[in-house]
């Protein structure tokens, strides 16, 4: 097997590097930045910065502002109604083929996680519990959309799962939410197990819309 193109290794490691620092809060929604900035942030060369820009421009991390530069996307109502929109697209379409395909293990080991995590937060929540109660939550979504075994729809739910982490971030966290949030996961999983995709579905997309609902402050 031949090594890697060592552009090709700077791309990606700008890439990860550059969502990595937008998750970490080191740069922010709405923020202005240069590429010079950017070489500063991420400790790869400018070259490597240059190829960075178009992808994260066109995957809408970014864009550009006549005469200002470039802006780290902002976190705005339509923003936060076109991410949930994907979401229920994708997910629904995924959920139901999941029901099809999750073997029990797979469906007993999701409502062994979510039943502990939520144990511990009826015992008293900690910032230890909603890091783990995050991990879960985003778990149990990745995993019913790469069910699905489609390169093209994992990448394109992975981008928008970026924009759907800095909503979180910015109009609501899972802070103070882990038990309503795990127990709504736990009624998707009930769903899962009937192994009736409509059911599923439903019960998917009720919780979206209140994940929705939530960021949208309704």
């Amino acid at each position: 097997m031949q090594n890697e193109p060592e552009p090709l290794k700077l791309r990606e490691r700008a890439y990860e590097s550059f969502t990595r620092h937008l998750l970490a809060r080191a740069i922010h929604p709405g923020q202005f930045i240069s590429q010079r900035e950017l070489v500063e942030l991420t400790g790869l060369p400018l070259g490597a910065i240059r190829e960075l820009v178009p992808r994260i421009e066109a995957e809408g991390l970014i864009r550009t502002v006549p005469q200002r530069g470039m802006q780290i996307a902002h976190i705005d109502l339509s923003l936060v109604r076109d991410a949930f929109q994907f979401r229920l697209f994708i997910e629904k379409e995924a959920v139901m083929l999941f029901v099809e395909t999750a073997t029990d293990d797979a469906i007993a080991a999701q409502r062994a996680a979510h039943e502990a995590v939520l144990a511990q937060a009826l015992a008293g929540c900690t910032p230890e519990i909603e890091a783990e109660a995050q991990a879960i939550d985003w778990g149990l979504h990745n995993t019913i959309v790469d069910a699905l075994g489609n390169g093209i729809v994992t990448n394109a739910y992975r981008v928008n799962a970026i924009k759907m982490r800095l909503i979180r971030q910015e109009r609501v966290r899972i802070d103070g939410l882990v038990v309503p949030v795990m127990r709504e996961h736990l009624r998707i999983i009930d769903a899962i197990a009937t192994r009736d995709p409509v059911r599923a579905a439903d019960t998917l997309v009720e919780h979206i819309n209140k994940a929705r609902n939530r960021a949208l402050d309704l």
